[in-house]
């Protein structure tokens, strides 16, 4: 099967090509650019590079959150429109997930997805590498990073940090002195070829069903309640 996939959670883009499960082709940019500028075109210049149509895709995967509010509505968004337009199916991962699958072939660690929440809180996910996969331990969730160390300290693992939240845990797990380890920076971002890893095995859906998994309010929702339970 050839997959399509994309990452627009955070501030990174990305888009790859893989073919029954094997890279193909990547592209990958962190700049200050809008995703909505830029992930349709990376996908169309990469799949032109190859010589290929959106058409010869057999399904498109994509990062459906937790992340940027702005970034994973244009992710789905941008594969809803490639699906509808090529009458493809889609799937839809975690993006704490995906992050964790890059880090598969480590032993000995608890993988933990950390992405910077703001309002002093991670979007985090543990799971425990495979080898050729990953296993979950939690589900997706909005925490303090105290709460990860509370966790840390009763399993007595050691935790391995991968995201845009990595060097923030990193750095209040050793000033603690909890065992942990920092994932090699071309891995700590997402990236579609995560989506992809993530994506292995599970069953296409229609992509009018594809829908973000944001975990909490956005600021503008949370606003409005404010401001209608002061009224």
């Amino acid at each position: 099967m050839k997959l399509l996939s994309i990452d627009s959670s955070a501030k990174a883009a990305s888009v790859a090509l893989t073919e029954n499960g094997r890279l193909i082709s990547q592209f990958f940019q962190a700049s200050a650019l809008t995703h909505s500028r830029t992930l349709l075109k990376m996908a169309e210049d990469m799949l032109s590079d190859l010589e290929m149509k959106v058409s010869d895709v057999d399904c498109v995967a994509v990062s459906i959150g937790p992340g940027s509010f702005t970034g994973i509505r244009i992710g789905v968004a941008a594969a809803k429109g490639l699906c509808w337009g090529g009458d493809k199916p889609c799937i839809g991962v975690s993006t704490l997930e995906a992050m964790a699958h890059q880090l598969r072939d480590r032993k000995d660690a608890v993988i933990a997805a950390a992405m910077d929440a703001r309002r002093g809180e991670i979007y985090n996910a543990c799971f425990l590498p495979l080898g050729d996969g990953i296993e979950r331990l939690t589900e997706d969730r909005a925490i303090p990073v105290s709460k990860l160390m509370d966790e840390a300290k009763e399993s007595g693992k050691t935790y391995y940090f991968v995201g845009d939240g990595a060097e923030l845990c990193y750095n209040a797990f050793t000033e603690s002195g909890l065992p942990a380890l920092l994932a090699p920076e071309p891995l700590r971002l997402q990236t579609a070829w995560g989506v992809a890893m993530a994506a292995e095995g599970r069953a296409p859906e229609n992509a009018a069903d594809l829908e973000p998994r944001y975990l909490r309010l956005s600021q503008a929702e949370r606003e409005r309640l404010q401001k209608e339970a002061s009224n």
